[in-house]
């Protein structure tokens, strides 16, 4: 029989990959530097290989074989745990602690509403949240440090099976006066000539809401772009330019305070809310079971019009 690495083995390789210091993964480990430099020296002596390249000192430097075992280390632990999780899960369906990780354009304006729902619905839940962008979420959950992940579909990511909640459109922001305000909607083509305030790289929004206005790449901004969906609101009512909300944190009241005035865009534009787990998992099911649940906390949020953002013109129109 050929002799197989410890599951502690992996773990203590996995943790010196991700903290890329010997003490910092020992004490996310909870053991000592020596013990866990002795199993990683273990490891390479079952495998008869070596991982680390010590030409390099004490800056751990995996080696081309390191690399490759540290792909497969995560496969392996992650296929131990779905052993134990479908045990758990048989026993008690959406029950215990799940870790969930939303976007930052979705996170602050929906769990408000949401938080209630699943306390509701599933009492013996014990939700965990961590907010970030979709790659380093994406990241977080081919790791297996996260669970389950909300965010903007689609994402690219290898082992990823996702599950489609609800449209969220987009609406045009503008600050009064602006003289696309004058019209009902705003089309496509009008946007497209617009200076546009974005989102900085890394989130998913900024991209989206390039494709909307039809725009191949960053629009003219002299370099400027906001961090969050609330700065991005100041920015237009200081009269900076024209961007693009979702309609999402405008009914969860994105604009709060701010002078701005919203349009429709014609033909609509928006993006596609849901869900994302890795492929082959034991919680599939579960999974699909909490969709409902957030499907229903995205569909029923407030209209802007009701929630004191009326349009002096005319109102927004109603989703279908």
């Amino acid at each position: 029989m050929v002799p197989l690495p410890a599951p502690q083995q992996l773990r203590y390789l996995l943790a010196l990959a991700e903290h890329g210091h010997f003490g910092r993964a020992a004490a996310a480990c909870a053991v000592t530097q020596s013990t866990l430099s002795a199993g990683i020296i273990a490891l390479e002596r079952l495998l008869d290989a070596a991982v680390l390249d010590r030409a390099h000192g004490k800056r751990p430097v995996f080696t081309p074989l390191g690399l490759e075992v540290l792909g497969r280390a995560r496969t392996a632990l992650s296929a131990l745990e779905a052993v134990s999780e479908t045990a758990d899960l048989a026993r008690a369906p959406l029950s215990g602690p799940l870790r969930l990780g939303l976007i930052p354009t979705i996170g602050p304006f929906l769990l408000p509403r949401l938080m209630p729902r699943l306390r509701l619905a599933f009492p013996q839940l014990r939700l965990w949240l961590r907010e970030d962008q979709t790659d380093r979420l994406l990241e977080e959950l081919a790791a297996g440090r996260l669970d389950l992940l909300l965010l903007a579909l689609p994402v690219a990511g290898e082992g990823v099976e996702t599950l489609a909640l609800s449209t969220d459109t987009f609406l045009a922001a503008m600050p009064p006066g602006h003289r696309l305000a004058q019209s009902d909607a705003v089309s496509v083509a009008a946007l497209g000539s617009e200076r546009l305030l974005l989102l900085e790289d890394g989130h998913c929004l900024r991209a989206q809401a390039l494709a909307a206005c039809g725009l191949p790449g960053a629009a003219p901004g002299d370099g400027f772009a906001a961090t969050s969906l609330h700065t991005l609101v100041q920015m237009v009512a200081g009269g900076l330019g024209l961007t693009l909300l979702p309609r999402l944190s405008v009914e969860g009241g994105v604009l709060a305070g701010a002078d701005i005035l919203l349009r429709p865009i014609d033909p609509p534009q928006g993006r596609t809310i849901g869900l994302a787990w890795r492929a082959r998992g034991p919680r599939a099911a579960e999974f699909r079971g909490l969709a409902p649940v957030l499907a229903e906390a995205l569909d029923s949020l407030p209209d802007p019009v009701a929630g004191g953002w009326a349009l002096p013109s005319h109102t927004l129109p109603a989703e279908t």
